[in-house]
């Protein structure tokens, strides 16, 4: 088959009338399709049930002298701790546990930055005339709102195939209003980018002007392998103390999509001088987070095996609605080479990037056939997509069945815009 630009104008407008007739007939069915977030599935839920009737018996609920039942213990539970620690391949001492979001989290650390700075702070950011952060896209939209929330002017940085650009971004740290950047460094949310080792070289190498420059290393997917072996990561804290820079990264993980997302358990590693500022701050808004969950889920998973296991029967769930989401752009958009999209082997999402100015109009006509996706421009910082080509196709929540029906009206979507912009 031609691509599209190899066609001659009936050719064309021939595919066109036919594209629209396929589309109204989509339309007529009234289907109400949701590929907006990502969301674990029914059946990955399922795989966690075990701990909804899990038992714990009160003679086991103190662990390492530790009551979960009771207040106190601020950092979590020791043996979650470990677990964590063991997770990451960082040392115990840096292990911080939280509630069920690693975005509270990260929140909660960018909101410190501003009343009451950071451990190298000349000033709390709140005070500052200016600040700024840097923000690889396409990217996580929930980091760009956590920027927006606080005044924050976000840069943009192309994420390339290994990473952020990093010619740009060894340049704007010079600026000392610069103070921190985002990075999702394996399978990154939506591109799927795994972080090369040069790249990460870089990031824990680096020498901002500012002295409180803050990594975010948001590891999200960091065990979220759904198609081959488990790719070990770099320990980002261990390379940053390596590079003289130990007080530089705040590392984020959580089992968010490994158990349940809703009652799921969230950390941060850092520097032990870090974890000591932070220690003091985090004591005045809360005694601790929940133990008898972070009990549950040392109980559940045994050891960081245990969640290697456990992602495996992820992975088992995750790769038929993959190749369902891979399978269909090869077959129906490929040949026509109006857009083009990451293969990622682990992650959540699919990156899809359509002719240029088509992303608006493709997600206008997806909403209009009744199925729902992620914004256009909502990868990009203040949802401004230069181009106007990308979209994320998240297929973890629908089942098969009807993700298979939001993939043809996607792909009807993705021809029709083409074919609009190319007829003029």
């Amino acid at each position: 088959m031609p691509t599209v630009f190899e066609m001659t104008r009936p050719e064309q407008e021939a595919l066109f009338e036919e594209t629209k007739k396929q589309y109204e007939e989509l339309k007529r069915l009234g289907l109400k399709l949701d590929m907006s977030r990502g969301k674990p599935g029914l059946d990955q839920l399922a795989l966690s049930d075990e701990m909804l009737n899990m038992y714990i018996d009160p003679s086991e609920t103190k662990v390492d002298g530790v009551e979960a039942r009771n207040y106190g213990e601020l950092m979590g539970l020791p043996a979650c701790r470990r677990l964590f620690a063991d997770l990451l391949g960082v040392r115990y001492e840096q292990v911080f546990i939280g509630g069920s979001a690693s975005l509270e989290l990260m929140y909660n650390v960018i909101a410190k930055a501003h009343t009451h700075g950071l451990l190298h702070s000349p000033e709390k950011w709140a005070k500052l005339d200016h600040v700024k952060f840097i923000c690889p896209a396409p990217g996580y939209d929930r980091h760009f709102t956590i920027c927006e929330t606080f005044g924050m002017e976000m840069i943009t940085v192309p994420l390339l195939d290994d990473g952020p650009d990093m010619d740009m971004v060894e340049e704007l740290v010079k600026d000392p209003c610069v103070k921190g950047m985002w990075c999702v460094p394996k399978y990154s949310n939506p591109d799927g980018v795994i972080y090369s080792g040069e790249v990460i070289s870089r990031i824990a190498n680096l020498k901002p002007a500012a002295p409180d420059f803050l990594l975010m290393w948001d590891n999200a997917y960091c065990v979220h392998e759904f198609d081959g072996p488990f790719l070990p990561f770099v320990n980002i804290l261990d390379a940053c103390e390596k590079a003289g820079n130990p007080d530089m990264v705040f590392e984020f993980a959580s089992t968010s999509k490994i158990t349940f997302p809703g009652a799921g358990v969230s950390c941060f590693c850092c520097s032990e001088a870090n974890m000591a500022y932070m220690k003091k701050l985090w004591n005045a808004q809360i005694i601790s987070y929940d133990k008898l969950n972070q009990l549950r889920h040392v109980k559940f998973f045994g050891s960081a095996a245990g969640v290697h296991e456990h992602m495996k029967k992820h992975a088992a769930v995750l790769k038929p609605k993959f190749d369902i989401v891979l399978d269909t752009l090869e077959s129906e958009i490929a040949p026509l080479g109006i857009a083009d999209w990451h293969k990622p082997k682990g992650g959540y999402f699919v990156s899809l990037n359509t002719m240029e100015g088509c992303a608006k109009r493709v997600h206008a006509l997806c909403k209009e056939a009744g199925v729902v996706m992620t914004g256009a421009g909502a990868t990009f910082p203040y949802k401004c997509d230069p181009k106007d080509r990308n979209l994320r196709i998240a297929p973890s929540f629908p089942p098969c069945e009807e993700l298979a029906q939001a993939m043809q009206v996607l792909c009807i979507a993705i021809k029709l815009a083409a074919l609009e912009k190319v007829l003029g």
